[in-house]
């Protein structure tokens, strides 16, 4: 199968993607783009929409190392939620640190999403800039009480209807 690449902006950062039909190999922060497609949920998550992502496949998830688990662990946490290092390697029975160390290996970030994992007392690391983590939270924290406070302006409409 061959691996096409394609990029989508994120902010003043490029999202360069290269994949197939069955799963995502790689995804990177670059300030330039890549001419090409990027898949669908990519595109919709960089333009602020509350996607999904973990129905695009990894291939970082398909083997049982620690590393593996580790990533599955973190495809768990929901979208607009975090976790930290020490949740995260008590579910998959390691340590906060190589959580860490897993994190900034991590091939395919936004499809095992580990800008949602962060340190007991602050933000944590990040491969990438740390400025970019920082966006994709506040992204999916905005995104959030977006979609709450229009659930809350439903039940009030619904319960002024007569």
């Amino acid at each position: 199968m061959e691996i096409v690449s394609g990029s989508c902006r994120f902010g003043l950062w490029y999202v360069q993607v290269w994949w197939n039909e069955t799963a995502v190999q790689r995804v990177r922060f670059s300030p330039t783009g890549i001419e090409g497609e990027v898949p669908p949920q990519i595109m919709k998550f960089c333009g602020g929409q509350p996607v999904d992502c973990t129905a695009l496949n990894s291939f970082a998830l398909h083997d049982e190392s620690v590393y593996s688990r580790i990533y599955r662990a973190v495809r768990n946490v929901p979208y607009g939620t975090t976790a930290t290092y020490g949740e995260i390697a008590r579910a998959v029975g390691t340590s906060p640190r190589v959580v860490g160390q897993a994190m900034a290996r991590n091939p395919t970030p936004l499809v095992i999403p580990c800008h949602r994992i962060v340190a007991a007392k602050g933000i944590g690391g990040f491969t990438p800039p740390i400025e970019i983590k920082e966006a994709l939270l506040a992204m999916e924290t905005k995104v959030q009480k977006k979609i709450l406070q229009e659930k809350k302006d439903r039940i009030i409409k619904e319960r002024q209807l007569p």
